[in-house]
């Protein structure tokens, strides 16, 4: 697989249609005007294609921003429309891209802590965070502090607006994104998994296109293992700027 980071004013409208198109591969309920309206409050973009046939395999759009909380700068990275066809399931192309990236982008937001702000609508995205990071909320295992409750309200409310719901910690658009059938159940040995099963409890919307809202800190103190050693590989990815 090959990967590149892009800016997303240097996309062409070939690379446009075929993010369209994944999408509506994947999900039920995708539109061409929201797909665009989302795409153009983005900043940069990771693409995912097959080496031999340059067919995109997954995209993932990302939003860089800059807020203040409590009196404090803080730097957020958003996750948008996520997507990886099945066929590229084996492949760690884009975790490892998206990784080395933030790594790359962090460069250019050296004042304040730097956070990942995931919703995740399938459990195969949740289950992104507790494989990098060692702490991620909200979580199985542990309550989420008051302190970052707050944040990932304050972040919730001003992201989201009214598709933010505060209580569930959810995220519900007026036009959700609903994987289809074959993609969206999760398989009963997959709920042996503690995280996957907390996942499925915490948001048992997600059948309807609910997002459930999730923080974690980026930084090399509360990478996992498998996170470290991605963040301190010699690997490169091709990028527009950085």
């Amino acid at each position: 697989m090959f990967s590149q980071v892009l800016e997303i004013e240097y996309l062409s409208h070939q690379q446009k249609d075929a993010m369209y198109l994944l999408l509506g591969n994947h999900f039920d309920g995708v539109r061409r005007d929201v797909f665009e309206s989302d795409l153009s409050k983005k900043n940069w973009v990771i693409l995912l294609e097959d080496e031999k046939t340059q067919q995109l395999k997954g995209f993932s759009t990302l939003l860089i921003y800059t807020t203040q909380f409590n009196n404090e700068n803080i730097n957020i990275v958003y996750s948008g429309d996520t997507i990886v066809d099945p066929s590229a399931w084996s492949s760690s192309t884009l975790s490892r891209t998206w990784i080395t990236s933030v790594q790359k982008i962090r460069r250019h937001y050296p004042e304040g802590k730097l956070y990942w702000l995931l919703i995740s609508g399938g459990f195969r995205t949740y289950r992104f965070l507790p494989i990098f990071w060692q702490e991620f909320y909200p979580r199985y295992d542990k309550a989420t502090p008051e302190n970052i409750s707050d944040l990932m309200h304050f972040l919730g409310y001003q992201r989201f607006g009214e598709s933010y719901k505060h209580i569930a910690g959810i995220v519900r658009f007026p036009h959700p994104h609903v994987l289809r059938d074959e993609l969206k159940e999760i398989p009963l040995e997959r709920l042996q998994d503690p995280h996957i099963e907390f996942f499925a409890k915490y948001n048992p919307g997600y059948i309807r296109g609910d997002e459930l809202v999730c923080l974690a800190e980026i930084s090399e103190e509360n990478l996992t293992k498998a996170g470290r050693r991605i963040w301190f590989s010699r690997n490169l990815v091709s990028s527009q700027k950085f």
